[in-house]
């Protein structure tokens, strides 16, 4: 089995002006639902770039369109599998605002969990067999993340999902979800040559929306699971 993962943010990791941070992503559990699903989205954001009347080569994304056509979009992924994390930012230790390196390391931790989880929850109802799990590929909207943030969070994925990882004492020790798992990518991506990229664009901007209008219990579904952070 191969698994792909798209996903992108939206707000802000700055306690001091905003008040929740959000990632949201999609998953597909094999490469033709990955391209079956990459041709259906296109054709409908044909469908929104003409009824909105875009310029060549504008991209289909949550703050070129209106909200008319984003709830469109975000409907026409209902059957997708979905995943999202908030952050509560006035919950989190304000020593973890005092560099960029603190802040990469806790928006690495916080994406690692909610990808998890949604793994996690894909087992647990059958969709996915861990076992049987060769290869996982991320697809995150690329931002400001220095070269070495990327190194560290490549790291902390194949740590989490094809190595195993240690307690802080390192007195213990917790095996991989994925034990034969043999391949582990991660690209940080152009929304404008990535497709599925642009449907966690989507997905962030709706769930940022609701939680902001305290309406997210509104929006899930049983194939959107959501982790609220910190704990």
């Amino acid at each position: 089995m191969d698994i792909y993962i798209y996903s992108d943010e939206s707000g802000v990791f700055d306690a001091k002006h905003n008040r929740y941070f959000v990632f949201a992503g999609t998953v597909f559990l094999s490469k033709k639902d990955k391209e079956k699903w990459e041709r259906l989205y296109l054709h409908n954001e044909r469908t929104v770039r003409n009824s909105e009347s875009l310029m060549p080569g504008e991209e289909v994304k949550a703050t070129t369109v209106s909200n008319k056509s984003k709830n469109k979009l975000y409907r026409s992924l209902n059957r997708v599998e979905k995943f999202g994390i908030v952050i509560s930012e006035k919950d989190v230790l304000d020593n973890i605002f005092d560099d960029k390196k603190s802040k990469q390391r806790y928006l690495d931790y916080a994406y690692k969990i909610g990808v998890k989880r949604k793994l996690q929850h894909l087992i647990d109802i059958g969709k996915i067999d861990p076992s049987k799990v060769r290869s996982i590929h991320f697809f995150v909207d690329e931002h400001t993340t220095a070269t070495n943030g990327r190194y560290e969070l490549r790291e902390g994925l194949e740590q989490e999902f094809r190595i195993g990882t240690y307690n802080w004492k390192y007195t213990a020790f917790f095996p991989p979800i994925f034990p034969n798992l043999s391949i582990l990518t991660l690209s940080f991506c152009d929304s404008r040559t990535k497709t599925l990229v642009r449907t966690a664009d989507i997905v962030a901007n709706r769930l940022f929306f609701c939680v902001i209008t305290n309406k997210v219990p509104k929006m899930l579904r049983s194939n959107f699971q959501v982790v609220y952070l910190p704990k």
